[in-house]
């Protein structure tokens, strides 16, 4: 029986302590977040573009939103993109000093995106009760904001927990998954960029 149970150990012990993207279970559940917050998305889109074809006068009965905002903020979610890439590669690297660097870069980013994303709201033109445009229009800036919000607290968490003694392997993994999930966040907003500043004047 001795002789059983000593073959029976497996030996684990030449196995990565952290593996990162597919491996990975935490990425697995990171692209099904995402995949059910874009369909929620995707449908608010087509609500836009379905109110779109009920109405002759776009938008209607209030003035387009003041593209001053929406704009900077946009650049300012393209330029993030450099923070959440820097933060991945060093934390692929196992780079604890960069990843710090970059984590609260992208977190001052998010920042200056929510307090952007607050004069936004200000500068749509139309409460959210003037119509089914309107309604449509801030639920989208609305959960995005939310989406945004998400992100920006679990980066700032990241980035206090980086400076503790607590950084073992599993968290340059979250590390990774965060800016990943920021480039969801970048890539949610540019087309609703389009789509509140673009479409309301184009279509």
């Amino acid at each position: 029986m001795e002789r059983v149970s000593e073959r029976a150990v497996l030996d684990v012990s030449g196995l990565p302590s952290v593996v990162f993207g597919p491996r990975n279970v935490v990425w697995l559940g990171t692209i099904l977040f995402m995949l059910i917050e874009g369909a929620m998305m995707a449908m608010l889109y087509a609500s836009y573009f379905y109110y779109r074809t009920r109405s002759t006068d776009w938008p209607p009965g209030v003035m387009p939103p003041a593209l001053t905002y929406g704009v900077a903020n946009g650049i300012v979610f393209l330029l993030s993109l450099a923070p959440a890439w820097w933060t991945r590669k060093k934390s692929r690297a196992g780079d604890i000093s960069g990843a710090r660097m970059g984590l609260v870069v992208l977190a001052i980013f998010g920042a200056v995106n929510i307090a952007l994303r607050v004069y936004e709201f200000s500068a749509l033109n139309c409460e959210w009760s003037a119509n089914a445009y309107a309604s449509t229009v801030w639920m989208l800036l609305g959960v995005h904001s939310a989406h945004l919000a998400t992100d920006f607290i679990e980066t700032v968490v990241l980035a206090v927990l980086a400076f503790t003694d607590r950084v073992d392997g599993t968290r340059f993994s979250d590390f990774d998954e965060n800016s990943m999930y920021w480039y969801f966040v970048v890539g949610v907003a540019v087309v609703t960029d389009f789509v509140i500043y673009g479409a309301t004047r184009l279509l």
